[in-house]
């Protein structure tokens, strides 16, 4: 418990203290008034917060909300009280302090409820690191992880957090990265490997040079999307909000109109008018209507929802994002990095005549030198040799084509085939081979072809096979890649339809028509089944935007990727794509239960409050028991290890 809630217990206790001693003493008090004023002390005490703000709320012109509906009940029922006591020499005033003590358990107890659910995020908050090691001419220093530039040299020794994004120079250890994938299996790192800020470093001490600033590094974007998560409201949310604004007012008016026209009904009518039965009836309905249950529990769960996700390295940007999750039935992939590794390989070499398989590699890896593609990356690595880039010039990268640039003082070309056909090159009949093809040519003339492969990640067939058990009617691969390749991959993981060799623009086109045939053909419609894109590279940007949820590979993914996307992968498994869409449905599975139970329950307490059916005690269990239990249920959404 945190201070505030320490003080409310200590409150709650001293009044219960108070009122059962008042409550014994009751019968020997003489006075009704003195009996009033005993009563009041434990009134006062758990429920002077809530009048104060009841009466702010006046001042502000924003009367009806539950400390308003609150105070009206319990001072209704004192009136009652009074009343009695006047006239028989003893008044009940116990109905009046109970309503206000416990309504203050229940907001103790959603209090507590939502300080698990932030405990919970808080956890995440923990990757922030304190400090950074800088090294500079042989001395460490500490520093604030924001002085430390891109290209430093920073140390990180056992039990430290890795406060930026780099390279490892050397060193060897085990990193925890349970805060960044809610993965608990340590990974290794060793030099030449990327590590991700927010991870722990379990043994060995670590050289790493930095590649981002601290405000660009990964742990600062995920707190960022964390933080603003709560700021994106869903649907459900927003109703609440309306519904809350127009019910508070329309049951104060029902409980005044229950107050005065039956008793003026009876009187019009000569029958005997008992005025404060009625009151005490309306001040029952009040307690009864409080829309506490729905307005507190709707908001918790998809807050407990999106810490519990985020724990298990599914990040997901809004409770908005998260309820279209739940209406997701097709989900689009692009290929590489997302149902691919990404790890490219050249796995051969067809040189032209005339050329050799050194000068094939060499001019493919000088023309990508500037590229940070996998494939420019997987031949940079078959060629062997460092890439001076200062021996290229003139690069020009034509999006879904390949490169151009100037080598050597020869013009040199490496892409796909409408690369070859835009500049006008034949390309003679290539061996068939699976992999992607990157044909090279040098002065206008054919020079060869490089055959990379990707490998396909062990996750993807579980990952599709999760996707159908989740309610997902058609899995699509959207590729740049040549048919032959994507056909392959899609048969191998069990992805349903696949278009190949797309550019960017094509990509958003093939996601738009996938939203249409959702629709049914028809013009947009807000309640058909969403479409989802899952990508990773920077030309997945544009339509990670335009699907309803762009998810992004988070380790692996461009920051383009990520800062488009709605929710986000931070260990690259396309099985937590099904996951995710699990956990948003339950979350609405809750949130329409604790509509359903709240509103029901309160509906029919309201009917028998209104008869005179139901006392002050039964409105107590539909105000604050109904709160209660909507609450438990709704921290169900902070358990979805295993959904």
């Amino acid at each position: 418990m945190n201070k505030k809630q320490k003080n409310m217990l200590a409150r709650i206790l001293a009044a219960l203290v108070c009122l059962i001693i008042v409550k014994i003493a009751e019968k020997s008090i003489p006075f009704w008034w003195l009996q009033l004023a005993l009563y009041m002390i434990p009134y006062l005490i758990v429920g002077w917060d809530v009048l104060r703000k009841a009466v702010k709320g006046i001042k502000n012109h924003q009367v009806f909300d539950e400390c308003f509906l609150m105070t009206v009940a319990t001072l209704g029922a004192i009136a009652v009280g009074i009343y009695d006591g006047i006239h028989t020499g003893s008044g009940d005033y116990l109905e009046a302090v109970a309503v206000m003590l416990l309504y203050q358990v229940g907001e103790l107890f959603q209090s507590i409820a939502v300080g698990r659910s932030r405990r919970n995020i808080s956890e995440l908050m923990d990757i922030r690191p304190d400090y950074a090691n800088l090294e500079e001419d042989g001395e460490v220093s500490r520093v604030d992880p924001d002085e430390v530039e891109v290209d430093s040299v920073i140390v990180v020794n056992p039990g430290e957090k890795i406060p930026l994004d780099g390279v490892v120079l050397s060193g060897e250890s085990m990193l925890n990265t349970a805060a960044l994938t809610g993965e608990s299996v340590p990974r290794a790192a060793r030099p030449g490997d990327t590590v991700l800020s927010g991870c722990i470093n379990e043994n060995g001490v670590l050289r790493i040079r930095t590649t981002a600033e601290f405000d660009e590094s990964t742990a600062s974007k995920i707190l960022d999307l964390v933080e603003n998560a709560a700021a994106r409201k869903s649907r459900s949310e927003n109703f609440i909000s309306q519904f809350a604004r127009w019910y508070t007012p329309l049951v104060c008016y029902a409980a005044l109109a229950l107050a005065v026209l039956p008793p003026v009904f009876l009187a019009i009518t000569g029958r005997e008018v008992q005025l404060f039965t009625w009151i005490y009836r309306a001040c029952t309905f009040l307690v009864i209507s409080c829309p506490c249950a729905v307005v507190i529990s709707i908001p918790l769960t998809f807050f407990a929802g999106l810490g519990g996700a985020s724990n298990q390295g599914i990040l997901i940007k809004g409770s908005n994002y998260l309820e279209t999750l739940s209406q997701v039935r097709t989900v689009a992939f692009d290929k590489t990095g997302t149902v691919t590794k990404g790890n490219f390989a050249v796995t051969e070499v067809h040189p032209a005549e005339g050329f050799t398989k050194e000068d094939l590699l060499e001019m493919a890896a000088y023309a990508e030198s500037h590229s940070s593609h996998p494939i420019s990356r997987s031949l940079r690595q078959a060629f062997g040799q460092e890439t001076e880039l200062a021996a290229v010039t003139d690069v020009q990268e034509i999006s879904g084509h390949g490169v151009t640039a100037v080598y050597k003082g020869r013009n040199v070309a490496a892409g796909n085939e409408k690369l070859m056909d835009r500049l006008g090159i034949v390309i003679p009949e290539v061996p068939e081979t699976t992999g992607t093809k990157v044909f090279v040519a040098a002065e206008g003339k054919y020079a060869g072809c490089v055959v990379i492969a990707d490998e396909i990640k062990p996750e993807a067939k579980a990952a599709m096979d999760g996707l159908k058990r989740a309610g997902v009617r058609q899995a699509v691969m959207l590729t740049g890649d040549a048919s032959a390749v994507a056909e392959s991959v899609a048969k191998t993981v069990g992805i349903d339809t696949v278009r190949a060799e797309l550019l960017p623009a094509q990509k958003v086109e093939a996601v738009e028509e996938l939203i249409r045939q959702a629709a049914g053909g028809a013009e947009e419609d807000p309640k058909r089944p969403k479409v989802a894109f899952v990508g990773d590279g920077i030309n997945d940007a544009p339509v990670l935007s335009r699907a309803d949820v762009g998810i992004a590979m988070g380790a692996l993914g461009s920051d383009a990727a990520i800062e488009a996307a709605d929710v986000v992968l931070m260990d690259d498994d396309p099985r937590k794509i099904g996951k995710a869409i699990r956990i948003s449905r339950k979350c609405l599975r809750i949130v329409w239960q604790n509509i359903i139970f709240a509103l029901g329950v309160k509906g029919i307490c309201l009917v028998l409050g209104a008869i005179g059916a139901a006392g002050m005690w039964l409105a107590i269990f539909a105000d604050v028991g109904v709160m209660v239990l909507c609450v438990l249920n709704a921290v169900r959404a902070l358990f979805l290890k295993n959904v």
